[in-house]
């Protein structure tokens, strides 16, 4: 049993702290004292009211723990980070930052830390099977579709966030890179949308997002691409907001008031993109790898929310794939020191086993097509 500490109480944060309170002492740590409650009330967690953002306040907290899971929003996501490499505490982090994370390879080296990040379903779990090919034979190309969307479709963007409205604001501003003819070319958010029809769903749209992240530096594969999907006529609502400066970060003035446009429209658009406890929603991923030797292989997965734990669908992939991760480090079984993407975990075949079968114990079953 290792003493975690878990850095955020959403929805995902949540989860994981319920999840590895099953094998482990698990402290649940935020600002927000009625999530902290809610988790207390109905897991065996321990609960940490704290400011994580206050540098001072965490350093002196993060000397008890075994092991840290960053699960904080990703505008503060490589501060965070750092600062628990600098403590010299293990961590797996899913905050999914704007900022380059093997920048601080160096210094997790320096202080013999292993951290994962970029540790959910996509990128994460996406990563840890490419990563598990890529060791065996020649890739050719990787093409990744992935979402999370609820049944109900209410307009007008039929859409709903498991995560804050400015985490998923940045997915759609950020110009997304992905990889051609093994040349690193940059596309615009949203651009070279397609459409793909899903068996257990209907037609979804798909678009470019910058969801590749740490796969362009690690692995050599000539072609590679992230997609986002969506129901159709979603994008085009955003492009609306986007292309009339919704989503801008540069200040304007409103009646002597200095707002930042996006943050305004982070804040109107957190109650209707909110998922309710009791709504129905799915997490649907595609992967399609083309080897040299066997051609095309795929995996798909297709998960719902858990009515039985009010796990939203995308709490689960993200946050699961997280905890297979941190009990991989906590029985040691991971080796590698510095900046760890998940792509490095799948190369090992027991690593990916290990996480297969833990998803596949929580009912989270990768279909090989």
């Amino acid at each position: 049993m290792k003493e975690i500490l878990v850095l955020g109480s959403g929805m995902v944060g949540s989860t994981i702290a319920a999840d590895l309170s099953d094998k482990h002492s698990v402290t649940a740590a935020d600002k927000d004292e009625y999530k902290l409650i809610k988790l207390k009330n109905t897991y065996p967690v321990k609960t940490l009211k704290l400011d994580i953002f206050n540098k001072q306040a965490l350093t002196n907290e993060l000397g008890d723990y075994d092991l840290i899971v960053s699960a904080v929003p990703g505008f503060m996501g490589y501060t965070i980070l750092k600062s628990i490499i600098e403590s010299g505490k293990d961590v797996v982090d899913i905050s999914f930052f704007v900022e380059d994370p093997f920048d601080l390879n160096d210094l997790a080296l320096s202080n013999n830390v292993t951290a994962v990040v970029d540790c959910g379903v996509a990128p994460g779990l996406s990563n840890i099977i490419l990563g598990y090919h890529y060791a065996k034979e020649k890739i050719r190309s990787f093409k990744c579709f992935v979402g999370g969307l609820p049944f109900a479709r209410v307009y007008p963007f039929q859409y709903k966030a498991p995560f804050s409205p400015s985490d998923v604001i940045e997915e759609y501003t950020r110009p997304a890179r992905i990889k051609e003819n093994n040349v690193i070319v940059t596309k615009p958010a949203l651009s070279q949308p397609e459409l793909l029809n899903f068996n257990k769903i209907g037609t979804l749209e798909a678009f470019n997002s910058d969801g590749l992240r740490s796969l362009l530096k690690t692995l050599d594969i000539p072609d590679m691409s992230e997609k986002t999907l969506r129901y159709p006529g979603h994008l085009d609502v955003i492009r609306i907001l986007r292309d009339a400066g919704f989503f801008s970060t540069e200040d304007v003035i409103v009646k002597d008031i200095k707002v930042k446009p996006a943050d305004l429209t982070s804040k109107l658009l957190f109650d209707s993109w909110k998922l309710g406890d009791d709504e129905d929603e799915f997490t649907i991923l595609l992967i399609n790898i083309e080897t040299e030797e066997r051609g095309e292989i795929s995996y798909f997965l297709f998960d719902v929310r858990d009515k039985q734990t009010g796990f939203s669908s995308m709490a689960r992939t993200t946050g699961f794939t997280c905890t297979a991760v941190v009990n991989l480090l906590a029985e040691e079984r991971i080796r590698r020191k510095g900046i760890c993407p998940p792509e490095y975990l799948g190369m090992d075949e027991g690593n990916y086993e290990y996480v297969l079968k833990y998803l596949a114990e929580r009912n989270i079953l990768l279909e090989k097509l």
